[in-house]
């Protein structure tokens, strides 16, 4: 009962809060104007992140008591907030926004947040020891960052996140878990609310401040819960839970490097403009990569618990065949849409 009223007071301090943020974007200039690279046809507010940020954090410390990790959240995810906004009123540089990400984990890290072993599948444990620091940030980075390059249409960020912390708060229930579920709600909560802002057709764009956030808060709900346990087979819960940003993220390098483009530089060829490329509109596109996220939440909810073996055989297999769809839409395509040709004309 304490997690369904925490997903509730979250979930209407977001749909509250919202509005307000809105209004707040149009007045302060913080918002995303229709562009040759844009989808949207008219100027919409940004930085909606900032809702969801608060509706995270006022009731944080009434749900959870003040501890060390509760202060590093807090803190960490105070200062992806404030690197956001930047971002998303600057426009700052990409090696300047690393190194803000960079910082962000090590505030983590340095409130003991961090991820000290890895389970060794045939016993006992891996620790990482010298190693711990620098893993514990590439996943903190990683996620922030995979989070950060699916936030392409109405929604999606949004969504899928709500999907990936469900799932990591069910398996953190399954392993009698306090901290990393309670954590995982209030964030669900908090996007739910934003949502209905956010879906097509869109009022507001979280926008950086609101995906880094997000992606830091889901890094940390990884490491407190999943990513502590003794199961072998955890390790595999976050990496499905979140794969679709995840393998989308890693679909875009790997096309970036074979086209010989910069693997920063932005493209059409993700998943979501795949799928607007063979004819769905934007409801349709998102709706599709929920199904597929909520499908692997459910692998990953499943396989938890079972033998080492077999879940890996089950994880790899399903890794196979999202590779598989991947490549029939042409994902690792060297020949990418044409600037805005699978864009769906939204007017």
């Amino acid at each position: 009962m304490l997690y369904l009223a925490a997903f509730i007071i979250t979930l209407i301090l977001s749909l509250a809060i919202t509005p307000l943020i809105i209004k707040l974007a149009h007045k302060f200039n913080f918002v995303d104007r229709p562009g040759e690279r844009k989808i949207n046809t008219k100027i919409i507010a940004t930085a909606g992140g900032t809702a969801i940020y608060l509706a995270f954090m006022i009731p944080l410390r009434f749900f959870l008591p003040a501890n060390q990790t509760i202060t590093g959240i807090m803190l960490g995810g105070s200062f992806m907030l404030l690197l956001g906004l930047l971002d998303d009123k600057f426009e700052i540089s990409a090696p300047i926004k690393f190194m803000g990400q960079i910082i962000g984990a090590l505030i983590l890290i340095y409130y003991g947040v961090k991820i000290n072993f890895i389970t060794n599948p045939f016993g006992g444990f891996i620790y990482l020891g010298v190693y711990a620091v620098p893993f514990t940030v590439f996943w903190i980075v990683s996620i922030i960052n995979t989070i950060n390059l699916i936030d392409g249409l109405d929604g999606l960020a949004a969504g899928v996140s709500i999907i990936a912390v469900l799932t990591l708060f069910a398996v953190a229930l399954q392993e009698n878990q306090v901290v990393a579920p309670m954590l995982a709600v209030l964030l669900a909560g908090s996007c739910l609310g934003f949502l209905k802002y956010n879906f097509n057709p869109a009022r507001v764009f979280m926008g950086d401040t609101g995906s880094m956030f997000i992606g830091y808060i889901i890094a940390a709900v990884s490491i407190t819960g999943a990513l502590k346990s003794a199961a072998a087979v955890t390790i595999f819960v976050p990496m499905l839970a979140l794969a679709v940003p995840i393998l989308d993220t890693t679909f875009a390098i790997i096309r970036r490097i074979f086209n010989d483009r910069p693997i920063g530089e932005a493209d059409h060829g993700h998943i979501h403009h795949r799928l607007l490329a063979i004819g769905m509109n934007q409801r349709q596109a998102v709706i599709s990569v929920y199904v597929i996220s909520a499908f692997l939440g459910t692998i990953a909810f499943v396989i938890n618990g079972i033998k080492f073996d077999h879940a890996l055989i089950i994880f790899v297999s399903v890794i196979l065949v999202v590779i598989y769809g991947a490549k029939k839409l042409g994902i690792f395509s060297v020949e990418l849409p044409q600037e805005g040709c699978s864009l769906e004309d939204t007017n």
